[in-house]
C-alpha cells in the first residue's frame, strides 16, 4: 500500500503541477485514490477509535457538517500521502518564498518539518475527514492551527459527484489587494485531488511579486452525501 501511494504520487507530471501552481496558485490532480480506498475511507467514518476529535460545524458556525480529526499513529495510507506530497510541495513552498525575496524555510522531509512544529507546541495530527449531507456547506476559511504552517494542503474526493450527491463544489477565493476578490469553483472525480494555498500565493505584478490570501470552502451539497479527505501537513497546538 505505501509504495503504491508513493508510486502513484511520484508518477504525477510533477512539473506541469509545479507550473499550474505558480500561474494560478492551484492545481487540480487526476485520480489517485482508487474506488476501493474510498470506499474505504467512508466505512472508517463510523470507528470512532480512529480519531481524536469530531466537530460540527453548524455548532461553532464553520458550516452545516461534521468532520473528524485523525489521530495518531496516522492510517497508513495518510500517512504515506502525507510524506509522498510533502517533498514536491515543500519545493514550491521554498520557491514562493524566494519569489517574495525571503529564505527558504521548510525543510526537504515531512519528519524535520513535524519537529519544527513540535517545537512550537504544534503536535496534534491535523488530516481529516469530511461529511457533508443535504444542504451541508463549509464557509470560506483557512486552516492555521498555530505560529507554524505549510503553505499547501491536498483535498481528496471520496466519492462519486452526480451519483451519490450533486452540488457540494470546492471554492476558493483570493482577496486581491486593493481589488475585489476572484472566486474558483472548482469540480473533483472520486479519487481525485486538488492542491491549493493554506494562507496565500505569490502574484507577479508592475512593482515585483505580492500576496493574495486565499480562503477555501464547500458549497451547498444539494442532494446526497459528500466526502473528502484532507491532507495537511503541519500539526496543531
Amino acid at each position: 500500500m505505501v509504495q503504491a501511494i508513493q508510486t502513484r504520487v511520484k508518477s504525477l507530471n510533477w512539473d506541469s503541477i509545479q507550473n499550474e501552481l505558480d500561474e494560478q496558485g492551484f492545481a487540480k490532480l487526476p485520480s489517485i485514490l482508487t474506488k476501493d480506498e474510498c470506499e474505504a475511507f467512508m466505512e472508517l467514518y463510523s470507528k470512532e477509535e480512529s480519531y481524536r476529535t469530531t466537530i460540527n460545524m453548524k455548532r461553532y458556525r464553520f458550516g452545516n457538517g461534521e468532520y473528524k480529526y485523525f489521530s495518531y499513529p496516522l492510517p497508513e495510507i495518510i500517512q504515506s500521502l502525507r510524506e509522498s506530497f510533502y517533498p514536491e510541495l515543500a519545493k514550491t513552498a521554498n520557491r514562493w518564498l524566494g519569489y517574495l525575496k525571503k529564505p527558504e524555510q521548510f525543510p526537504k522531509n515531512l519528519q524535520n518539518f513535524l519537529k519544527t512544529c513540535e517545537e512550537y507546541e504544534q503536535t496534534r495530527p491535523t488530516p481529516l475527514i469530511l461529511k457533508y449531507e443535504k444542504n451541508g456547506f463549509n464557509c470560506l476559511h483557512q486552516d492555521l492551527y498555530g505560529d507554524v504552517f505549510f503553505p499547501f494542503q491536498v483535498v481528496f474526493l471520496l466519492n462519486q459527484r452526480d451519483k451519490d450527491y450533486t452540488g457540494g463544489e470546492t471554492l476558493l477565493v483570493e482577496q486581491i489587494p486593493r481589488a475585489q476578490s476572484r472566486g474558483h469553483v472548482i469540480t473533483l472525480d472520486q479519487g481525485s485531488a486538488l492542491i491549493f494555498p493554506t494562507n496565500h500565493r505569490p502574484v507577479l505584478g508592475k512593482k515585483g511579486y505580492y500576496k493574495n490570501t486565499v480562503r477555501h470552502g464547500v458549497s451547498t451539497v444539494t442532494s446526497g452525501e459528500r466526502y473528502g479527505l484532507g491532507i495537511i501537513f503541519h500539526d496543531s497546538k
